[in-house]
């Protein structure tokens, strides 16, 4: 094969026809979908092209064409595996196709697929073009007409874009539902669901008291899982309005539940499609963080509708202009629907985890990457989290008030366009006045900007003199950084009070907390009438996407711990005092010495025990320790035995002297009320759980019979889950077997409770794990084709069982290049994906290393898809 073909943003040309109106007929077949498309086309003004027409497609085998009524002959086109060329076209024209598709055979799950026997489909970012020829591109915008045929037994619902006009009995036993889109909308919200479904039906009443229906479809035994879902939908739209004046344009919104599908939710205009994981909860197969996240993504492909859809990018460079400020606004509904400060701890200990990693690795890449070859490959971190990052930091910059101003410009000035990053943050400038120039940067250059700080406090004087140094290390394709414009919200915590300082800057009254503007290599900040010697409470809130680097002394960690205002700071101080024990114990065990626990550590819990507090949820958070992923992130050299050596002591240790604490807190927050998923509620449980592990983690009776209890109570999936984890990554396999055995009948006909179970066996620290997963992958609830079933097994063994995958032999590397390479053939969007923790092998031992790359290897020799090609290919340069 030739290698696959970089795509340049330097290369960005306007369409050479646009798409003003799309005539759709689905008649549907398995493996014989007929597909019939008009597309009303004219020239574009700025076309630089000559009179051929060029469109998009991909496994379309054609049937006819005509233009404005004319079938043309075979002299007149040409048609290759990546599209259709029509020589010669006039400006203005009707061209009508009719292609056939097998929805049965794309296991792909992109374009029109089958899930389940529903039919349904996915085209972000290229997948319209595997359902007809087109101009697949997202600045192409059309208004949609969708006639759908399907059999009445098989499929008595037929679902698109829009508003549904018109309905009827066709011979043989067929139907036909014809939707119209009065929105132009670029192809890849295109949507068609059809099947077997029910639907829960509700009303929302906009603030202009338009009335909009409101429908969930579902599989008939699903029908009890959608309370929430829809709870959540109407509490979404009400934010909007109140939030950012958005409301909903149609007359009727759908969300349809799917089991095959590669993401987690999409935002088609009127018709969302969601991974049922995504969407179906229950108290008795769903958990807490499941209730939460439904929520979020509900909110997420709601908010779409105006940060994406009715403003759409302007080609798949712009990607992060709706994922990041659609993140963002997520982020602060889930903030204002639950506990803000643990939002944030939550939001922002996986983006330190995780992004940073990204950054620091193979396929590090700006917020708007400059290059790439297959998109589907940048659905990153880097641009959703980021890039949502990047928009909290323009928040901060221009206040609430004028963010909203801005926000409003940019829906009104580009109502139905497909624009850039540019345009949005010019809108911002606009209304502030503020110079964004610099601040641009960070949308084009990758890697995680890092601040050293220091500061000194002159006692004679009152002064206390900060110094901010900022550096951004080179990424592979990015040696030289520039200096970025950096926000760095703090504060002064006066050593003898306890208390939040005045801060007087310049002259200038700043209050107790005020955001500095760091856009030099190195700047001094003196803050004067500094009452007594501080502790700088810094990058408060992670007002930056940055690593921060302070001197402190494991003291002054365990006083802001105990005294900072600032609650996310309380909880990063707390990480940063236990991460500077683990240090240590990682140096210990590498060195074959004692290993000793740290009393600042131990004591500072003890404090968090032993104070009452205003918020369970957080200090739910604050009792529990750094991640392996996040210690690894930390570490110079990744050594997975002695990192996960270390945490386990440090969990042990303090389970072992504060064992009565952790007894008392487990059953002060015991709930005896019918199961509610109300931030009350989840905290008590959160706290509870967080004890119980504490307790298990020394195994003693107490703790066991506790964990057994709680998982024989079967009060909900969140407590029964966390128990049956403990039991489960215990060393007692005559508690853990019986439980899996008993856990599994019982839900054996629920896949994502399933998936659960699977997560659970694959994720247990002991050494037999890998056979366990080899056995379960065999199991009948297994199946490759299911992305929802791989991201529980294997992904969650690669990604989430560190000290198992590493193993020295190499075999979880073997296992996981296996799965890569059977995947490549059925769905090399997630086989992509999955290949991801074989990527950073530069950060591991010699040995593992190798025996990485080898993996490595052996996959590139395959016949790769684009998708796999570009990640291995970075990986291995």
């Amino acid at each position: 094969m030739s290698e696959p073909q970089s795509i340049h943003l330097s290369d960005y040309r306007p369409p050479a026809y646009r798409v003003t109106h799309t005539e759709l007929t689905f008649d549907l077949d398995p493996s014989a979908t007929r597909v019939r498309s008009r597309l009303h086309l004219q020239r574009h003004p700025d076309s630089e092209s000559d009179a051929s027409l060029d469109l998009d497609g991909e496994q379309l085998t054609l049937r006819r064409i005509a233009i404005d009524g004319q079938p043309l002959g075979e002299d007149e086109y040409e048609v290759s595996s990546s599209g259709l060329r029509v020589h010669r076209v006039p400006e203005a024209f009707l061209l009508d196709t009719e292609v056939e598709i097998a929805p049965s055979d794309n296991t792909a799950l992109s374009g029109l697929y089958q899930s389940s026997g529903m039919y349904c489909t996915q085209c972000e970012a290229e997948g319209f073009r595997r359902i007809t020829f087109y101009p697949d591109r997202p600045d192409v915008m059309a208004t949609f007409a969708t006639t759908v045929i399907g059999d009445r037994q098989r499929e008595p619902v037929l679902l698109s874009n829009g508003n549904p006009v018109e309905r009827g009995e066709l011979p043989n036993d067929r139907h036909f539902v014809t939707w119209e889109d009065p929105h132009p909308k670029p192809c890849y919200l295109f949507a068609l669901v059809a099947g077997d479904l029910k639907k829960v039906e509700d009303r929302f009443t906009t603030l202009s008291d338009r009335e909009v229906d409101l429908q969930l479809w579902v599989e008939e035994e699903n029908l009890d899982k959608t309370d929430h879902a829809m709870a959540s939908l109407k509490r979404a739209m009400a934010w909007d309005e109140q939030t950012y004046g958005r409301e909903y344009d149609l007359d009727l919104f759908m969300i349809v539940a799917v089991n095959d599908f590669n993401m987690g939710a999409m935002e088609n205009k009127g018709l969302n499609i969601f991974n049922s994981a995504a969407v179906l909860t229950h108290p008795n197969t769903a958990t807490d963080a499941a209730f939460q996240r439904v929520e979020g993504i509900v909110a997420h492909e709601y908010f779409h509708n105006w940060s994406g859809n009715r403003v759409t990018c302007r080609d798949w460079f712009q990607l992060s202009l709706k994922e990041g400020f659609t993140v963002f606004r997520d982020q602060c509904y889930s903030a204002d629907t639950n506990s803000a400060p643990v939002k944030r701890i939550q939001d922002v200990s996986f983006f330190r985890t995780a992004q940073f990693a990204e950054d620091a690795g193979p396929t590090a890449h700006p917020v708007r990457p400059d290059h790439y070859i297959e998109i589907t490959n940048f659905y990153t971190l880097t641009i959703y989290e980021k890039g949502a990052e990047i928009v909290r930091m323009l928040r901060n910059l221009l206040g609430w008030e004028d963010f909203r101003r801005g926000s409003d410009l940019y829906f009104e000035r580009f109502d139905g366009q497909a624009v850039t990053i540019e345009d949005f943050v010019g809108c911002m400038a606009e209304v502030s006045g503020l110079d964004l120039d610099q601040f641009m940067r960070w949308y084009s250059q990758a890697g995680t900007p890092e601040i050293d700080a220091s500061g000194e406090y002159a006692y004679a004087t009152g002064e206390y003199r900060l110094v901010l140094r900022q550096r951004t290390p080179a990424t592979s394709d990015q040696p030289e950084k520039q200096l970025l414009h950096i926000p760095v919200r703090m504060g002064l915590v006066g050593t003898k009070s306890g208390r939040d300082l005045s801060l007087t800057l310049d002259g200038h009254s700043l209050g107790k907390d005020t955001v500095l503007h760091l856009r030099e290599e190195e700047q001094a900040f003196v803050f004067t009438d500094v009452a007594e010697a501080p502790v700088p409470s810094l990058l408060r809130g992670f007002s930056a996407p940055v690593k921060l680097r302070f001197p402190y002394a494991r003291e002054d960690l365990a006083f802001l711990l105990q005294h900072d205002s600032d609650d996310f700071n309380r909880w990063d101080a707390g990480q940063r005092l236990a991460m500077l024990a683990l240090d240590d114990l990682i140096a210990a065990h590498r060195n074959g010495v004692e290993k000793v626990m740290d009393s600042r550590v131990v004591e500072a819990f003890r404090g968090l025990l032993g104070k009452a507090s205003d918020d369970k949820a957080v200090l739910a958070e604050m009792l529990t320790l750094p991640s392996e992923a996040y210690i690894a992130e930390q570490q110079p050299l990744v050594d997975v035995d002695a990192i996960h050596a270390a945490r386990t002591f440090v969990k042990q240790s303090l389970a072992g002297v504060l064992r009565d604490e952790f007894l008392q807190l487990y059953e002060q927050n015991r709930l005896d009320a019918p199961y509610s998923p109300d931030p009350d509620q989840i905290a008590s449980r959160s706290l509870k759980n967080v004890a119980l592990s504490y307790l298990m983690a020394i195994e003693d009776e107490t703790g066991t019979e506790l964990a057994r209890e709680q998982y024989g109570a079967d009060h909900n999936m969140t407590d029964v889950r966390h128990a049956l984890t403990l039991l489960t990554h215990s060393s007692r396999d005559d508690l853990a077997d019986p439980a899996l055995r008993a856990f599994a009948e019982k839900w054996a006909h629920d896949p994502l409770v399933m998936d659960q179970w699977f997560s659970i066996q694959v994720t247990r620290p002991q050494a037999d794990v890998l056979e366990r997963l080899k056995v379960l992958m065999e199991h009948r609830a297994f199946s490759l084709k299911n992305p929802n079933r791989v991201r529980a097994l294997i992904g969650a063994f690669a990604g989430q069982n560190r000290v198992n995958f590493h193993r020295l032999d190499g075999e979880g590397y073997r296992v996981l290049a296996d799965v890569v390479i059977e995947l490549n053939r059925l769905n090399p969007e997630i086989a992509a994906r999955l290949v991801a923790p074989l990527t950073r092998w530069q950060r591991f031992d010699e040995v593992r290393q190798e025996r990485m790359k080898a993996e490595l290897e052996r996959i590139r020799a395959e016949q790769l898809s684009p998708n796999v090609y570009e990640v291995v290919e970075k990986a291995l340069a």
